[in-house]
């Protein structure tokens, strides 16, 4: 079904409710605009953070301590 007629069929059944019933399907819409919004917007701060190079100098770093450093081991026994 393609989204015009899905547009088209929707509009239809709001128009057969009362009217505090198509005012719940406003709201809802709305929340459903929000949270797509919100996931678009997550998806664009992820796509950018992860072509950042803002942690590449950790790739670089040295190692400042080793196992040998450690004055106690702690196994998983």
């Amino acid at each position: 079904m393609s989204k015009q007629a899905i547009i088209e069929e929707t509009v239809k059944a709001i128009n057969q409710l009362p009217e505090d019933k198509a005012e719940e399907i406003s709201s809802f819409a709305a929340f459903v605009i929000k949270r797509y919004e919100e996931q678009q917007l997550t998806a664009g701060i992820q796509q950018l953070t992860a072509g950042s190079k803002t942690f590449d100098f950790l790739n670089t770093e040295e190692e400042l301590y080793s196992a040998s450093d450690l004055k106690e081991i702690y196994s998983n026994d």
